[in-house]
């Protein structure tokens, strides 16, 4: 066996160079044991006798991967990437295949940390030291971060703040910028740092800028996790911003202007049209989607299709719209499609009688040739009229999870259904930050011609199934030890 231990400061240039070392003498991943810690001198603790393979040139899709990947914390991530860089030695189209699991992985551990380094970006608070009239003033704060992200991301306050010296401490490791010279340190426990007259100053400002009308407290804990909020000063003051919004945002609709009396009833009797959301109850929403001519689709469907399922149910599935067989019968997923997406979640565990079950868009779009109706997809204009009722089966069933099936599904949810297949098996967060996983509608599984291609694509649905599956269960626990 041979082992690499990797230094948490130089981490990229470490890993790259102990990966070169391996690949070279064609060492194979299940004989090395990846850590982490001091670099040692002899990286392979033995002599490599095995014969070299010669010059090996990667993509590079997988050098920017890499990059991103060797800074998250989770400790298998130095192996899989190597393993990842052996197969590509004979699968020389490896990166484009959005397929693979193990590439998929990866995906997910580099947005992770390209996440991580927006947060570190945004929710950084520093605190002067020292004398404000010196010539170069001096900063420190301390952050904590999800990820190994302090190095990769402390250029970007380097070119920010390269008047001043300053210092990003954490457990894991420090960054020192000093009279124009930046180095990393080992991490240290969370010093007391002296207060600053600044931090009022930008609380005063943080309450100021607070729109109470436009609250979305999913949406906010999302963009800002409660786990940064206490090393930030402005969050003392959300709890109160937060329980003061409702009687905020009623004195300022209190306090608006009125409409002139000029054309005033004309323009009044536009409004309800103009309203991009149904304000109905929750009883009415079948009979209100059922009436609903928002679109031209209405014209010539047989009925609109609502969704079906538990009122409360923790998963909400999202299809395209209603199929030729679904529009004569009036609910989702009966026909091929749904039919196959039962049996692919039975086997996994998962029952739709649990699931609420719906489409993001309402009415049948089809066209006629002889007695046969085509489906045809929805334009994004059909899908933006169908807002309305997928917006009000969210706010009535409060799903913990949503499964998006293909690209319409992902477009209504998300605002994009582009690069589907790269997307697939990740889980994205909704603007008032419900989790969305991605994966593939079934219909376009039973299109495709390749029964190569078809078997993949099940196996892939079934594996975002069993991702559903686990995630579910993961959350019922989660909440179960929180009432303990």
């Amino acid at each position: 066996m041979y082992r690499a231990e990797i230094s948490s400061i130089g981490a990229a240039i470490a890993w790259r160079k102990a990966a070169r070392g391996f690949l070279s003498n064609a060492i194979p991943p299940e004989e090395i044991l990846w850590g982490e810690g001091a670099v040692v001198p002899d990286l392979f603790g033995q002599e490599a006798t095995a014969p070299p393979i010669g010059e090996f040139k990667v993509p590079r899709s997988f050098v920017a991967l890499a990059d991103h990947v060797v800074w998250h914390s989770d400790p298998s991530r130095f192996a899989r990437l190597y393993a990842l860089l052996w197969r590509m030695r004979r699968e020389r189209g490896l990166m484009s295949d959005r397929g693979d699991s193990e590439l998929a992985h990866l995906r997910r551990m580099e947005k992770a940390v390209l996440r991580c380094k927006h947060k570190m970006k945004a929710f950084v608070r520093f605190r002067e030291l020292g004398d404000p009239e010196a010539a170069r003033r001096s900063f420190a704060a301390w952050f904590e971060p999800t990820h190994h992200t302090v190095e990769p991301t402390a250029t970007f306050f380097v070119r920010r703040f390269a008047d001043m010296d300053w210092r990003i401490l954490t457990s894991d490791v420090c960054a020192i910028f000093e009279s124009g010279d930046l180095r990393f340190e080992p991490g240290r426990p969370k010093p007391n740092l002296p207060d600053d007259a600044n931090e009022q100053l930008w609380v005063t400002y943080f309450r100021n800028i607070f729109n109470p009308a436009r609250l979305n407290v999913q949406a906010m804990q999302s963009e800002m996790p409660k786990k940064y909020w206490k090393n930030m000063p402005e969050a003392a003051v959300i709890p109160d911003l937060v329980a003061s919004a409702p009687a905020r945002a009623r004195a300022m609709a209190e306090a608006a202007p009125t409409l002139p009396p000029l054309r005033a009833a004309r323009v009044q009797a536009q409004l309800p049209a103009a309203n991009p959301w149904w304000q109905g109850t929750v009883g009415d929403l079948p009979n209100a989607i059922n009436a609903c001519t928002r679109c031209p689709l209405h014209e010539n469907a047989t009925q609109a299709v609502p969704g079906e399922g538990p009122p409360s149910a923790d998963l909400m599935i999202v299809g395209e719209q209603p199929g030729d067989q679904e529009d004569l019968i009036g609910r989702p997923f009966v026909g091929p499609a749904g039919q196959l997406f039962d049996q692919l979640a039975a086997e996994v565990g998962l029952s739709r009688t649990t699931a609420y079950v719906t489409n993001a868009v309402k009415h049948f779009k089809f066209t006629a040739k002889g007695r046969r109706r085509l489906h045809q997809r929805p334009n994004g204009a059909e899908i933006a009229h169908c807002q309305v009722w997928l917006r009000a089966e969210l706010e009535q069933v409060q799903p913990k999870l949503i499964l998006a099936l293909g690209v319409t599904a992902t477009e209504a949810l998300l605002g994009s259904g582009e690069d589907i297949l790269r997307r697939r098996g990740s889980i994205e967060y909704r603007a008032d930050g419900q989790p969305v996983l991605i994966t593939l509608h079934p219909s376009y599984i039973l299109r495709l011609p390749d029964p190569t291609l078809r078997a993949r694509a099940i196996e892939n649905l079934r594996a975002d199934l069993r991702l559903v599956d686990g995630w579910l269960a993961k959350s019922v626990s989660d909440q179960q030890k929180a009432t303990v």
